[in-house]
Formats: structure tokens, sequence, C-alpha cells
């Protein structure tokens, strides 16, 4: 592999040392068939001049990354799912695969894999993934990436030639492999395993290794006060990536606290949806009877994983630093609240109270209305200066009544945020680009039925193409 300047491998991971890991084997696959390479995050850490045989080398058959790690690990951590403490968890069907340092920050970035064979952790499972679970994480990342909303990137992914039986999709179905790229692994579940074990040691490990390679606003002089620092900052980029989620309409599915990381950032995609409309009782998963991961329900429970990891790390520093660094979760809930909303409408800031009064009135709006989320921030994207074409356009019957009036009072004055692309195509155009169930079952039926991979491809460029429009210098 020629070696570009931006790739700067690191194996960082190993100082937490072999508690925190299984070196593993990846599976052998009877095909290996490249059907996504991420050429813009390959670029960005300097792998995008290798040639798709060297691609399928290193991220389907897994031969390591030059200077990188030498073994494939298999990351240990517990959390609670659905409420209920689980120690046997881990990671089951994906590894650590490589490391490499972000050439812009200086951050660390994992190469994580999913569906690359089975670990200690497989509990009876094949350690595979469905196509169509690959797919679909695919559709997320981009979908979450164009809207602002902090992501893992889909790296790769690859259809590896096995047929597998799942018992929420008609089976067989094809398999894949798929690799993301985040700046951690490292779960709310990861700090909850060690304080499990009663593991001090570790657990000040995890979070100096936290602190000097993912969160170095975190760093202290005293391990208590970095624990306590990491907290606040989990906090606050927790808070923000749920209120991105909010307004993103984006339900998670499965807010369990092995699928939250300390970096914020989505990843581990599940039963995703995007709702249709703002219905806070809206729910991703089948499996979720209760509702308890309800689109209106996810602040709670990513503050309630929040507790958790301050729990977790209780013995290192003081209850009453965990309980100020806890704290912050609603002020920087509702400060990412204006801020991606008025990102996402167009419309500058104007304050909180303004921003406050337009959040609320939209929201009271569209909790009457049935007009869908995507649909109602594209007409009214840059403010007022668009109701002309929002009157006429297809929803134009569902823009009145008192609490339209309510709404369009609230707007009235607000101005197009700095570098809104009001001419842009994407504006210019019928519709909004969105993500709904039915979009995504059409993109896989394509797949499945004639292997026709020009709708996904297609989609994935109308995200990018779409995230150009949403992208202002403002936001």
């Amino acid at each position: 592999m020629h070696a570009s300047p931006r790739y700067r491998p690191s194996a960082a991971i190993l100082e937490l040392g072999e508690g925190s890991y299984d070196p593993v084997a990846p599976a052998r696959f009877p095909a290996a068939i490249l059907r996504f390479r991420n050429d813009l995050a390959a670029a960005r850490i300097g792998l995008d001049d290798l040639d798709d045989a060297a691609w399928i080398d290193h991220f389907a058959r897994f031969a390591p990354l030059p200077g990188g790690l030498a073994r494939p690990l298999a990351l240990r951590y517990h959390g609670h799912q659905f409420g209920t403490y689980n120690p046997a968890l881990g990671d089951g069907r994906g590894f650590l695969f490589g490391q490499v340092i972000d050439p812009d920050d200086g951050r660390l970035l994992d190469l994580g894999t999913k569906g690359s064979g089975t670990t200690p952790y497989s509990r009876g499972g094949d350690g595979r993934l469905t196509l169509k679970g690959g797919v679909r994480e695919l559709l997320a990342s981009e979908m979450l990436a164009a809207q602002g909303v902090p992501t893992c990137a889909t790296f790769s992914l690859v259809e590896t030639g096995e047929r597998l039986h799942r018992g929420d999709e008609p089976s067989p179905t094809r398999s894949s492999v798929l690799v993301r790229l985040s700046h951690s692994h490292v779960r709310f579940g990861t700090f909850q395993r060690l304080a499990y074990h009663r593991d001090r040691e570790g657990l000040a490990r995890l979070v100096d290794y936290c602190a000097r390679h993912l969160l170095p606003e975190c760093a202290r002089p005293e391990i208590g006060a970095s624990a306590a620092a990491l907290v606040e900052a989990a906090t606050a980029r927790t808070a923000a990536l749920c209120g991105r989620w909010m307004v993103a309409g984006f339900v998670h599915g499965v807010l369990n606290s092995d699928n939250l990381s300390v970096t914020g950032e989505s990843f581990d995609y599940g039963p995703y949806r995007w709702t249709p409309r703002h219905d806070l009782g809206f729910v991703a998963a089948y499996f979720d009877h209760t509702g308890l991961y309800a689109y209106g329900r996810q602040p709670q429970a990513c503050l309630q994983n929040l507790v958790r990891l301050a729990t977790a790390l209780a013995g290192l520093a003081a209850p009453a630093e965990l309980e100020r660094a806890l704290s912050g979760f609603a002020a920087a809930h509702d400060e990412a609240i204006r801020r991606a909303f008025c990102r996402r409408l167009g419309v500058a800031s104007r304050g909180a109270a303004a921003d406050d009064g337009l959040v609320d009135a939209a929201y009271a709006f569209l909790g009457q209305q049935r007009v869908g989320l995507d649909r109602f921030f594209f007409d009214w994207y840059g403010g007022a200066t668009r109701r002309m074409q929002a009157l006429a356009g297809p929803a134009a019957a569902a823009y009145d009544g008192a609490l339209f009036d309510e709404f369009a009072d609230a707007l009235a004055d607000a101005a197009p945020i700095d570098g809104a692309r009001l001419d842009h195509a994407y504006f210019q155009g019928e519709g909004p680009c969105s993500l709904l169930i039915d979009e995504i079952e059409a993109i896989w039926a394509a797949i499945d039925e004639r292997d026709e991979w020009s709708p996904v491809q297609a989609k994935v460029a109308a995200i990018r193409a779409a995230g150009e429009a949403w992208r202002t210098d403002g936001a």
C-alpha cells in the first residue's frame, strides 16, 4: 500500500490492556463483492489510493493495515438492555480492526466491523450481518451526516456470499460485512463492565485513554477530576446528539447503554426509523412493545444511560462532581434543539427566547396537523421568503388554522441563516429528500429481487446533494 501523508496508523487501544478485549480471527467468506466504498471517508484518513482488490483484502478479508493492529480485537463491555443489566455482552459479530489518527484534529478514529464472524461474545449467534442490515446502516449513516447529526460513517460494505436465516427477515437472506469509521467504540457499557468487576485501575486507564485520545477537554491532573469531566463531556455531547435526532425526526430504536458512545456519535443502527410526522409516541423497534424508546422518550433514555455512566465512575469521582456534570443535560439538550431547528429551517437565531417560541409554535402546529416533517422543513426553509411557494405546494391545505397562524407569526421576521442557499436546485425541486421506511424497503426489494443496485446508489447521491443544500455557514 502506498503510504499517504494523511494515513497515520495507531494501536492506542492496546494501552487498555488485555482485559479489555480478545484477539479474534475474522470469518472466511465464500465471496467478496464490493458494494460500497466511501471514498470521501477514505480520503480523510489517507486510504483513498487503495484499488478495489486491496480494499477487499483489508475490509473483507481483514489483512492488517500497515503499522496498525496486528490482529482484530473484540471489545468487552456490559450494558443495560431495555432496563435490565446484562453482563454477557461484548462484540458478538464485530471487532476493532484498525485505528488511525484523524489528520484534521489529531483525535483517534476507529475502524470497526459488523458481520465479521463469531467471537467469545456471540452468544450462540453466527456473527454475520444480513445484506439488508448493511444497506440500512449505509443509508442511515449517510442521511444523518447530511442532516448535520454526529454519526459514524459507513466506510465499506461487501457482500459475502452466504445465506443467512433470521427471524425478522424472509430467509434465507444474503450476507455482508460492514466497516464503520467513528471516533470511538468506547460505550457507556465499557465503563459499566469495569465497575461490575470492581476494576478501579481499569476504570482509571479507560478514563485516561479517553482524555488523551478522544475527549482532550477532559484531561485533568487528577484522575477523579478527569472522570467527572468525562461525564460532563459525555453529557453535553449526548444531549446535543439527542436534540439533533429529535429535530431530524430520527428514532434510534434501541437506546441501551451499550449503544451510546462517550464521543456522542450515532452508531450501531438496528431497527431505526425516521418518524413521518411529529408523533412523540412513534416506535421504531417492532419488539419495543411498551414504547420504552419511542421518539418522544429518547431524551429520557439518554439521560438515564448517562446516570449509569456516572454510577460506573462513582469509585473515581466525587458524587457532587458527578451530579454537577449530569445537571447540564437539560440546558444542553434545549440549546441543541434550538440550534438544530433553526439550522433545519434555514433561519438565523434571534436569541433563546425567540427561538424557543418558534420551536414551540412549530411543534404545536405539527402535533395537530398530519403534514410530514420533511415536507414542513422543505416548504419553510429560509423562513417566510418561501411562503408563496409553500402555500402553492402539496401540503398547502395543511397550512391553515389558528396554530398555523401562530407559527407563521413566530416565523414572520426570521431572516434566512447566513449562507442559506435558497437558489439551490434542491429547493427548486418538488419535494424533500426523505428516508422513510417504505423507501428503504423499496430500495432493498430492488436488490433482493433483481440485484439492482442503482436505487441505493441514487439515494446516496441524492442524500449527499441534499446535504450540500442543507449545510450553511451559520450552522
